[in-house]
């Protein structure tokens, strides 16, 4: 039996009235709220600027969906919640993602893509040649080109797109570098056990701007390869943008002893780059550090209960690792707690007092690049990484990190509300993005009427006016120059 026989259901009564569900109630969305962030996203050239310059291997002949609408519906399935590509069935005749992607609304509007054409396109899939066998096909070397070439078009226009929304030239940047465990549950291609991480995982590496958070690269890598693994070939372009974009900018890395390795020091030194990386412990510096440890520890025994937490921190000037070619600096910090003595180290070619170093700028990366990878994660889902090959789910990811792009672009509108620039993902998704509205439309107008007693109505219309001022400011001190650059040639394969 369908909905269509019924006209109504009564469910209970509540004292004189009958609870009745009816479904005449118009065409009703449940993601409105947005559309605010769309509005952000086609005044500043987001994502139609990214999808120009996406190479697209199909037949355009037979081409239904263009490349924008494709990456645009994905990154608002996304935002709101919809991270596969099966959850496009569900989302194909709504009138919101009709809007969002800039198409007609109309109840007898063509749908949207399907979950399968959305994995083709991941996969950078086309027909043509379909009748030759597979070791056949010269398409397929098309393909694979498109997809490289996709990945390295995505992370070249992350610090572009970063580059072009500031309102002013910041007085640095902070390179945030990390690697993260992104746990598989298949047969995907390059997906292997790691030992530590007890999984068979993927392993991809991200750079965030420290100081806001804003995604500069992304990388998928193989489940087992060294955290420092291509750090040096995703840092080098990053910084190339940087400094013709603001030329004499200061800019520092930073990260965890993953990416302590003669390689990485020998860039920012080469490169001019200031640096802060974890350490890891060994005999040598857990020698040298015995006589503090020691002095903390009788300091401790007298006057433990009144201090609880001792710390002090050290510079060695002199320490040279057996593959380094000459002694860098180590900042040690030793400290004693009720859980005992604990050593950390952090090798830098910053100046200034050793505490400032370690408390003041390394540990600082607790907020980035941990939250934002967090986000991704639980927010963004961007964890859910379940095509077969590897350069699709590479593809999968950046279309996440895309969507949080967007995320903290909409942070940095709304400064001047601190409750909706602090909050989470699932946060403005439940206060701002997941609103129900009806939907009517005319000759002239699509409607979306919000409900009168939605809690959030009068912030999500300051949230609005913060975005626009936002745009404006951004196209003031751009001097309005949104236009689409020329492809660089080293990303052509």
């Amino acid at each position: 039996m369908t909905t269509d026989c019924f006209q109504q259901l009564t469910l209970w009564n509540l004292g004189p009235q009958q609870v009745t569900v009816t479904f005449q109630g118009g065409r009703i969305v449940c993601d409105a709220g947005l559309l605010g962030v769309r509005k952000l996203d086609k005044e500043l050239g987001v994502l139609s600027i990214l999808a120009q310059r996406l190479p697209d291997p199909r037949a355009q002949k037979f081409v239904e969906h263009s490349r924008e609408t494709l990456l645009t519906q994905q990154v608002y399935q996304i935002l709101a919640g919809y991270p596969d590509c099966n959850d496009a069935q569900a989302l194909r005749n709504d009138p919101l993602f009709h809007t969002l992607l800039d198409l007609p609304a109309e109840e007898d509007a063509k749908p949207l893509a399907s979950g399968s054409t959305l994995a083709r396109f991941a996969q950078a899939f086309t027909r043509r040649e379909a009748e030759l066998p597979l070791e056949d096909r010269p398409v397929l070397l098309e393909v694979a080109a498109a997809q490289n070439q996709r990945l390295k078009i995505l992370n070249a226009y992350l610090p572009e797109l970063f580059i072009r929304t500031r309102r002013q030239r910041p007085a640095c940047v902070i390179l945030d570098i990390d690697a993260s465990d992104d746990p598989t549950h298949g047969q995907q291609v390059l997906s292997i056990y790691h030992g530590y991480y007890e999984q068979h995982q993927y392993f991809p590496l991200y750079v965030f701007d420290g100081e806001t958070g804003f995604p500069l690269a992304a990388w998928l890598r193989p489940g087992t390869v060294h955290a420092s693994c291509g750090t040096v070939e995703t840092l080098r372009p990053i910084v190339e943008q940087l400094r013709q974009a603001w030329p004499g900018i200061t800019i520092l890395v930073r990260g965890d002893c993953g990416f302590a390795m003669p390689v990485v020091y020998e860039f920012c030194e080469a490169e001019g780059l200031l640096y802060a990386l974890g350490y890891s412990s060994n005999a040598v510096l857990k020698e040298r550090t015995d006589a503090i440890a020691a002095d903390l520890e009788t300091y401790y025994r007298y006057y433990g209960e009144r201090d609880p937490h001792v710390q002090r921190f050290e510079v060695f000037e002199d320490y040279q690792a057996a593959d380094w070619l000459r002694p860098r600096r180590i900042v040690a910090k030793v400290e004693i707690n009720r859980q005992g003595v604990n050593r950390r180290f952090v090798v830098t070619n910053l100046s200034g007092h050793p505490q400032d170093i370690y408390q003041s700028f390394y540990v600082q990366r607790g907020a980035v690049p941990e939250q934002p990878i967090g986000e991704l994660k639980n927010g963004l889902l961007a964890d859910r990484l379940s095509f077969h090959h590897f350069r699709a789910n590479a593809w999968k990811l950046l279309e996440h990190v895309m969507a949080y792009a967007l995320v903290i672009l909409h942070r940095e509108a709304t400064a001047a509300i601190p409750e909706v620039a602090q909050a989470q993902v699932n946060t403005l998704r439940t206060k701002l993005w997941k609103v129900g509205a009806l939907v009517k439309t005319s000759v002239r107008r699509i409607w979306f009427h919000f409900s009168e007693s939605w809690p959030y109505q009068e912030l999500w219309q300051r949230v609005y006016a913060s975005l626009i001022e936002f745009v404006a400011h951004i196209r003031r001190s751009q001097a309005g120059n949104l236009t689409v650059p020329a492809v660089p040639s080293l990303l052509l394969l």
